[in-house]
């Protein structure tokens, strides 16, 4: 994934502020984020998520015309034909650095890394695989504002029932 261009805007701050239950006013009010020592209203921590929306081809957002996964009758919306990215694949960490606040205002570009891969053994599934994915958002001067580590796990066949 390389996302080109994720504009940081208020209204997508407010509203990401709100759906995770967030009060705080300094997300919704320039002279709060101001006495807060803050130069612009701030992003939530877990916000530079949201650059999914602006990648054509994050596989977890809707695409007309293509399977997705959370579409359609089946629980990944993918035929017998199609191939599901996801499965067999969880979620299993996901952490954020932040190199300086961010606010609105910013215009972040994302790039995308492999990390390590590992493999421990589980008591059930056999192998795990692990493998990381770092995401870099920089901003328009170059410069790294945050980074992004996921840790995921496949398993190499289904667990056995215990």
């Amino acid at each position: 994934m390389a996302i080109g261009r994720f504009p940081i805007e208020a209204g997508h701050v407010l509203q990401f502020a709100r759906a995770i239950g967030d009060e705080n006013p300094v997300f919704s009010d320039p002279g709060a984020a101001a006495a807060a020592g803050l130069e612009a209203i701030p992003a939530p921590p877990t916000f530079v998520q949201a650059s999914a929306h602006f990648d054509p081809d994050y596989p977890l957002r809707p695409n007309p015309g293509r399977p997705w996964f959370g579409s359609g009758a089946t629980a990944t919306g993918c035929g017998p034909d199609d191939e599901d990215f996801a499965a067999g694949v969880l979620h299993g960490e996901q952490h954020y650095v932040y190199h300086r606040p961010l606010l609105v205002g910013d215009v972040l570009t994302a790039t995308v890394r492999d990390g390590e891969r590992w493999t421990k053994q589980g008591r059930r599934g056999g192998a795990l695989d692990f493998f990381e994915v770092f995401t870099e958002y920089r901003d328009e001067s170059g410069e790294l504002v945050v980074t992004a580590r996921v840790v995921a796990v496949s398993t190499q066949h289904q667990p056995q029932e215990a």
